[in-house]
């Protein structure tokens, strides 16, 4: 009897385990069939608004003091919250309606939401709000508000000097200073769409983003100049009205006649005006406009037209005259300076400088006019630099010493040269430090790090977390993103991401799409939150698709020799890399190599249209948006910097011109374009299709009236939407 019973026993047992694996498959495969996927609206636009990961809104250092604050809403009511970094006690410093009864009082429009704050201390701030520059100020938890100044409508370019709560601006092409006390001063009176005042120049290449400067303690006023009347006009073309109108222009066209700039410096006590004894030629570049802490001089870099040589000179702040270069940078390709003058301790006699000679951006100390030496050094570099500690003696900043994917923060002791990494986790973080340079806020995010915010203590490193964000892709489908690691012919490591169906079976053969960019000062794959980098990305994978993103030589982010091989050849060797790609997915069974699409903007654009007509059949079709199709139609700064002039590389240009490549093109090529693209004028995809009409070739075309050169806002779902079509229509 007992062996019958011990069969019986065994018998129900192995019964009771294949119905337990069956249960368990059964709600494996019902909890992956409850994730949704996304709708085209929310992979556009999901990261910024559906699937928003919490962040703390306004997080910033209150001025020079150890306080933070940043802005809740609870209860309907919003708040402005401080807090001491030392002890993390905190209180509340404002609410929107306290703030709102203090504008009523003064006869200011109230707000329904909290403005941007610039804080000078734990107490005192400032803000812009109904055409008004308005400071504030908590003393005893009563809150006070002042008018600083008023502005004209068309007030753009808007600078404050916090010494003395002074304001310049831009209207009308002229530059105005307006004062807290005496009302406002005209600096200049000949502005015009042909002579601009205190505006970014030189299309805002060499780190340029703004161009009033005013100086340490707000006695004078630096500001850029720009003579532009001798470059040629270019028609952007309203077609909203009827008739059409137009609205011209300044375009320097690669190998034309460029714009010439001066720098003037505005002498607040005395009322005159000087400019900077720069001297010729007329169209160098002049950036990295920095002031001395005591004001007595102004350094700025002059770099020659052909971008190969640069030096840096200080001047006279009150007369203008040239006193001293300092140092020059010389390279056969390009020298890019793009960082101001770091006088990290108030001391005139010393400064940072941000330099690529050695191959990586490092940053090097001058002292007394002394040769420079290098802080950092190695292969990787300096991303930004974040303050100075004075405690310790170093310098904060974030960088790529760990990994290329990452952005980590480390620390620089300006005597011994010892770098340490204040990072705990590596990641890609974003991070303040505190005026006093005691505290940092770091904020990061990784592959499974959707954000954590936290205070980091330099002396102790504590850190106390302020937030730890939720996934909030928790219940979508999400690709199955794989790390790719190629080389080159010579070596040289790619990074790559290869995203995965949703539904992938090995056994069966998907269509894949390649993203790219390619060009400088971009890098597309990172180790950041989402890991796949792009929603979109994830929606193609939801729809059987593979897609493929890698970095090639000429991105950004991986050193000077890595960025400029590009030089005089663009899109030569950014193909033979991509096309290294293309050999690694066919090298995946599972790769359908018929059906393999790319896209790609601007420079991705340009990189999509070269991949179609210069390796054509690779590719079964691409779309290719916003592209430059020939270099000659770029513009001066970008396009010699990496293809020198048309005259100089004739070879260079003819190679990667486009117009004449057409009658290659070897399956579906569609083209989109902002009808008002004034980065890459409309007139390169214009005459591509002129081209293809003459070749009897057919390309697909899309314009985006209105749009410049990026289509955005709500418009952009029905870009990716008409993307998405075109690959399942010619690879599905």
């Amino acid at each position: 009897m007992k062996p019958f019973l011990n069969n019986s026993c065994n018998l129900n047992l192995n019964i009771m385990k294949k119905i337990l694996w069956l249960l368990l498959a059964f709600a494996s495969i019902n909890t992956s069939a409850q994730k949704k996927n996304f709708t085209m609206t929310e992979a556009v636009s999901g990261m910024a608004s559906t699937f928003a990961v919490k962040n703390l809104k306004q997080l910033q250092w209150m001025g020079n003091s150890d306080y933070y604050s940043y802005s809740i809403s609870s209860d309907s009511v919003k708040y402005i919250y401080r807090t001491n970094a030392n002890t993390f006690v905190s209180d509340t410093l404002l609410t929107l309606p306290t703030l709102n009864n203090a504008l009523s009082a003064i006869k200011i429009k109230t707000l329904a939401a909290l403005p941007g704050f610039s804080y000078l201390s734990e107490q005192k701030f400032y803000f812009q709000h109904d055409n008004h520059i308005l400071f504030g100020d908590v003393v005893n938890k009563n809150l006070q508000i002042e008018i600083v100044a008023k502005l004209p409508a068309d007030a753009d370019h808007i600078m404050v000097d916090t010494n003395k709560m002074s304001v310049a601006y831009v209207s009308a092409n002229n530059l105005f200073v307006q004062y807290k006390e005496s009302g406002f001063v005209k600096l200049s009176n000949d502005g015009s769409s042909d002579i601009v005042y205190g505006q970014s120049v030189h299309r805002n290449e060499f780190g340029i983003d703004k161009g009033i400067f005013f100086s340490p303690k707000g006695n004078h006023i630096a500001f850029y100049r720009m003579d532009q009347s001798m470059v040629e006009n270019y028609p952007i073309v309203n077609w909203n009205e009827t008739p059409a109108t137009v609205k011209n222009i300044k375009y320097p066209f690669a190998g034309r006649t460029s714009h010439q700039v001066t720098i003037g410096v505005y002498n607040c006590r005395t009322g005159n005006t000087v400019y900077l004894q720069t001297g010729e030629p007329k169209d160098q570049y002049l950036t990295t406009v920095s002031w001395s802490p005591d004001e007595k001089y102004i350094y700025v870099t002059l770099l020659n037209r052909d971008q190969n040589h640069a030096i840096l000179n200080r001047y006279d702040a009150i007369t203008g005259t040239f006193v001293k270069t300092l140092f020059e940078e010389k390279h056969d390709r390009y020298v890019e300076p793009q960082h101001a003058l770091y006088f990290y301790n108030n001391n005139p006699n010393e400064f940072i400088w941000w330099s690529q000679r050695d191959g990586y951006m490092h940053l090097y100390h001058s002292v007394n006019d002394q040769p420079l030496s290098a802080i950092t050094s190695g292969n990787w570099l300096v991303n930004e630099v974040l303050g100075y500690s004075a405690k310790a003696n170093e310098i904060i900043f974030t960088g790529t010493k760990e990994s290329p994917m990452q952005k980590n923060v480390y620390a620089v002791n300006l005597q011994s040269k010892v770098v340490r990494l204040i990072s705990t986790t590596l990641a890609t973080h974003t991070a303040q430090l505190g005026g006093n340079g005691n505290f940092l806020i770091d904020s990061y995010s990784g592959r499974e790090i959707p954000r954590n915010i936290e205070i980091v203590n330099l002396s102790t490193q504590a850190e106390k977390r302020l937030l730890t964000a939720s996934n909030t892709l928790g219940n979508y489908n999400t690709a199955r993103v794989d790390d790719v690691k190629l080389y080159t012919d010579d070596k040289t490591l790619l990074y790559g991401k290869l995203m995965y169906p949703i539904d992938f079976d090995a056994s069966k053969k998907y269509p894949a799409v390649v993203y790219l960019y390619n060009g400088p000062h971009v890098q597309l794959n990172k180790d950041a939150f989402p890991y796949s980098g792009n929603l979109w990305y994830d929606y193609m994978a939801q729809h059987g698709y593979f897609v493929f993103v890698m970095d090639g030589r000429g991105s950004s982010n991986r050193g000077f020799e890595f960025e400029s091989a590009i030089h005089r050849q663009s899109g030569t060797l950014e193909m033979q890399d991509q096309l290294k790609g293309v050999d690694y997915l066919k090298s995946l069974p599972f790769i359908d190599v018929k059906k393999m699409g790319v896209h790609g903007w601007s420079y991705g654009g340009f990189m999509t249209t070269s991949l179609m007509l210069r390796n054509a059949g690779v590719f079964a079709c691409g779309v290719a948006g916003g592209p430059v199709l020939d270099w000659s139609m770029y513009e001066i700064m970008y396009g010699e910097r990496y293809m020198d002039t048309p005259e100089q590389n004739p070879e260079g240009y003819k190679n990667n011109l486009l117009f004449d490549k057409v009658k290659n093109l070897q399956g579906k090529l569609l083209l989109i374009h902002g009808a008002d693209d004034d980065v890459v004028v409309w007139q390169h995809s214009m005459k591509l299709i002129k081209k293809s009409v003459d070749e009897g070739v057919q390309v697909d075309y899309f314009v985006y009236p209105g749009h410049p050169h990026n289509v955005r806002g709500k418009d952009r779902v029905h870009l990716m939407q008409k993307i998405t079509d075109y690959f399942d229509a010619n690879l599905k």
